[in-house]
């Protein structure tokens, strides 16, 4: 929340206008007339001089325009965010009038910590100046009683989270706490929009814009490549005006350009690890040159290896932390706590810490794998150096050769400030569904209203009426082949055609199981003390201890009593389970399991992808690369070839005693997992008997027992047949029939609709009894109602997530007349690494990396191209 050390400060706000260009402004400081004396005193005590961003959306405010304010990191755009309610909270004084409750500013945010961040960081111009505005935050960790209370006494800023404001315009006081409402901010707006959590908030703030008229929004949005997306989100889309509405926008330019570098080590560089092991020295020794670096993974499981291999070769004891979601409330908050303290050196993260949080004086970002995405990398370097003059400093450091190539791109996109974050989307008709029966629990509602309220979010500006009444029956029955069943029917039809909710147990479902975010189940980990001997099961009940976090129903599942595993930083060893909580002890042990955890894993963005191709077709950027990795392409070039940008390659070889056919499409780990799912069944049609497939980010491995090779030469099968566009026709619907994929995706969307409840009162349903109760409602739906909304919205995710279907036809689209194909005696230097992957499964710990790095030379001797691999060289063989 500090302004810039030097002396202007930062900030960011908003409100409607139709079509307004958007207005760029050199952030610079100014003088204003709209800052009240107290303030400006405040700024100068600090050495501070106001921005002109932030003084612009005091202007704006004072119009009671919402304004969309984009700016980098270290711009100050919390601090203007909150300038124009700080102000008014001054003019008005403690004791003004109101009409409801008194809430005047509502601050969202997609994350619990960040919102506790700013709330801490707030208080202070607060204090300092004397004000006496309140202050608090309201997210799943506040305490039930304080929750109850803030909905008749709030405080004049609550800062909350998008699920918080569903269940608050859920409650029947909703017209009294929102009467006096003025501002709503709206951090971090680019996370938020391009989900389903952002449909949820579009739906909020339309009801609050009904609840509270002439309401002001502000957006606060770090840089992306399309603003007017963001523009349009914060305004009321309308049937009188059939354009999209603009908001007004400032844009803070400059800004230093972000130092980055790619690591890289004596060690010899993995071929197919996602580990990093090899570059824990070399992260180690980075953290020792720097007060706070925050050490940023991807996913859960890989915090957890990071954490535990940096404390094992931590030799000077140097204060290194674990912060991912799956960790106990208390214990992030406490991990938090040391970071704004400087008690630590580092810190291992997910995605708990990429947002604006600003905690202590972070000078280092350690990127361990590629990043996946350019704003994803840009947003996270950005939690080095928070402040706009000095240049952010972050150190990528790829897994593996493949990864080199795309933390280049990710580099070069960075340098160029290349955005990819993708932020517009048609709003999803499940959580629509949601959403018509929360708005139910408040009160009885009008079809006809809520309908016009709707379409007054942009998400949902397009969506027709009949689609409306059939999302409105799914909530009120259903739909037709559910409408026999009582515990579906929760809505109610009264005399004068608005609907109510039809019994108060569907309301306290709701309550219990409203959002948007599906996860696995999740067992609570219990620490208890030792019971017995290891590997005896517990003949007396587990009780007590503290909870240290949650670990995926499924792992746990997969464990024996006895069982090692890392969790939170620490070794512990399995007890046992009861209910939903498993009990752990501290262990020792020297190869403990990593705990994994479902979703998480980020595809490769497109733009990524396409500047890897262009990288890859491009010899003379090769010399920007490590001299392994520029080593290795060459070796391709000379055993195979090179695809261009606009082909994709398809070698063809055996290896192990099996047919290999491998395809480098380059369009991430999704598209390329359904590709392989509908190219097995055509090669099984075709008699190459498949037997099975591998996909990463990067390329596709198909074998069976049949040469395909021989099959191209002899007429039997074209490459163009098999990669044609066709196969997301019928091939798709048949496999989509049979694939556990399109039950998961349903029953995700069955979940966030209500049709299948996970927690009731008292209770939570375990993985199981989910998977049971979704599976019946599919076969019943599919069977008797094939045109039920809840299947078009799974079909809709699975285009867009889980399968990338769509990404998948575009790639299909591009690449026609541009398959180029090899023939090959042997595997090529290319294929090296997917090789690696198939069964690596089955090898654990530190042998993993001796034995894929024996496994890696094995292949090279195999290609031809090379004698052998030692250090982190690449002997070049004939």
């Amino acid at each position: 929340m500090k302004a810039s050390s030097r002396k202007p400060a930062r900030g960011k706000a908003a409100r409607t206008a139709p079509r307004r260009k958007a207005v760029t402004r050199v952030s610079v400081a100014v003088a204003s007339p709209l800052l009240p004396g107290a303030f400006d005193t405040w700024f100068k005590s600090k050495g501070w001089e106001p921005r002109a961003h932030q003084i612009g959306l005091l202007e704006a405010a004072s119009k009671r325009r919402s304004t969309l304010l984009i700016a980098p990191t270290g711009a100050g755009k919390t601090l203007a965010g909150f300038l124009p309610s700080l102000v008014a909270s001054a003019a008005r004084g403690h004791d003004a009038p109101r009409k409801g409750a008194g809430l005047r500013t509502l601050y969202i945010s997609p994350l619990k910590a960040l919102a506790v961040d700013i709330a801490r960081n707030l208080t202070v111009p607060i204090q300092e100046m004397g004000l006496a505005t309140s202050v608090e935050t309201r997210t799943g960790d506040t305490p039930q009683s304080k929750r109850a209370r803030q909905r008749t006494r709030p405080p004049e800023i609550l800062l909350t989270t998008p699920e918080q404001l569903a269940l608050l315009i859920a409650s029947e006081d909703a017209g009294y706490l929102f009467a006096d409402l003025e501002t709503v901010i709206l951090d971090e707006l680019h996370a938020l929009v391009p989900s389903k959590r952002g449909d949820l908030l579009a739906l909020g703030l339309a009801r609050l814009r009904r609840l509270a008229p002439g309401l002001m929004l502000i957006g606060l949005s770090a840089t992306v490549a399309r603003p007017s997306e963001l523009r349009a989100w914060l305004d009321a889309q309308t049937e009188a005006d059939t354009r999209i509405l603009l908001a007004d926008c400032i844009e803070v330019r400059g800004g230093a350009k972000p130092d980055v570098s790619i690591l890289e080590t004596e060690d010899p560089l993995p071929w197919a690890s996602h580990s990093a092991r090899y570059a824990v020295k070399d992260i180690l020794a980075a953290i020792a040159r720097h007060r706070l670096a925050i050490v940023f993974v991807n996913t859960r499981l890989q915090a957890e290896l990071m954490f535990h291999e940096l404390w094992k070769a931590n030799e000077d004891t140097l204060p290194i932390a674990l912060h991912h979601g799956s960790l106990d409330v208390a214990q992030r908050r406490k991990v938090e706590a040391a970071m704004a303290d400087g008690k630590l050196r580092a810190v291992v993260a997910t995605s708990t810490l990429d947002l604006g949080i600003d905690w202590g004086d972070v000078d280092l970002v350690i990127h361990v794998g590629a990043p996946k995405g350019a704003s994803r990398l840009i947003q996270r370097i950005g939690r080095a150096n928070h402040r706009l003059e000095e240049p952010s400093k972050a150190l990528l450091v790829p897994a593996n050769r493949f990864e080199v190539l795309e933390c280049r791109a990710a580099l070069e996109a960075a340098e160029a400030g290349a955005q990819d974050a993708v932020v517009s989307r048609t709003g999803a008709l499940d959580v629509l569904a949601q959403h018509v029966v929360g708005i139910a629990c408040a009160g009885p509602f009008d079809p006809a209203d809520l309908y016009a309220e709707t379409t007054a979010a942009l998400p949902y500006a397009s969506l027709s009426r009949a689609d409306f009444d059939r999302v409105v029956d799914l909530a009120a029955t259903g739909g037709y082949a559910l409408r026999a069943y009582d515990r579906f029917a929760r809505l109610k039809t009264m005399d004068d055609g608005r609907l109510r909710i039809a019994h108060p147990r569907f309301a306290q479902q709701y309550r219990l199981n409203i959002g948007t975010i599906v996860e696995s189940p999740m067992l609570k980990v219990r620490m208890v003390g030792r019971r017995g001997r290891p590997g005896v099961p517990l003949s007396k009940p587990l009780t007590g201890g503290r909870v240290l976090g949650e670990i995926d129903e499924w792992f746990a599942g997969e464990l024996t009593p006895g069982d090692a595993f890392v969790f939170g930083g620490e070794t512990v060893r399995l007890e046992g389970i009861r209910d939903n909580e498993a009990y752990v002890s501290r262990a020792t042990a020297s190869d403990p399991i990593v705990p994994s955890y479902p979703g998480g894993r980020f595809p490769l963005s497109t733009h990524l992808a396409d500047r890897v191709r262009r990288m890859l077709a491009d010899p003379a950027r090769w010399q920007r690369l490590p001299t392994p990795v520029a080593d290795w392409l060459a070796l391709q070039e000379g055993a195979s070839v090179i695809p261009a940008a606009d082909e994709v390659l398809i070698e063809t070889f055996p290896n192990g005693g099996r047919y290999h056919l491998v395809a480098y499409p380059f369009e991430g780990r999704l598209a390329h997992q359904t590709l392989g799912m509908l190219l097995t069944r055509r090669l099984q049609r075709a008699g190459a008997k498949p037997l099975g497939f591998l996909a990463n980010d990067y390329a596709l491995d198909v074998w069976g027992l049949e040469d395909v090779s021989g099959m191209i030469a002899a007429g039997d099968l074209s490459l163009g047949t098999l990669f044609d566009e066709d196969m997301l026709g019928d091939d798709l619907d048949a496999w989509l029939a049979e694939t556990t994929l399109m039950r998961r995706t349903f029953r995700y969307c069955a979940m966030i609709a209500g049709l299948i409840e996970r927690r009731h009162p008292g209770k939570e349903k375990n993985g199981r009894q989910l998977t049971v109760s979704a599976s019946l409602v599919y076969d019943v739906l599919r069977r008797y109602e094939p045109g039920h909304v809840l299947l078009e919205a799974a079909w809709h995710d699975a285009a867009t997530g889980l399968l990338d279907i769509a990404r998948l036809g575009d790639f299909l689209r591009r690449i026609r007349g541009h398959i180029r194909h090899m023939p090959l005696e042997r595997a090529s230097p290319l294929a090296v690494p997917i090789l690696l992957e198939m069964g690596r499964e089955g090898v654990g710990g530190d042998a993993r990396e001796t034995v894929m790095r024996e496994a890696a030379e094995e292949l090279m001797r195999m290609t031809g191209a090379v004698g052998a691999n030692s250090g982190n060289g690449i002997a070049r063989g004939t």
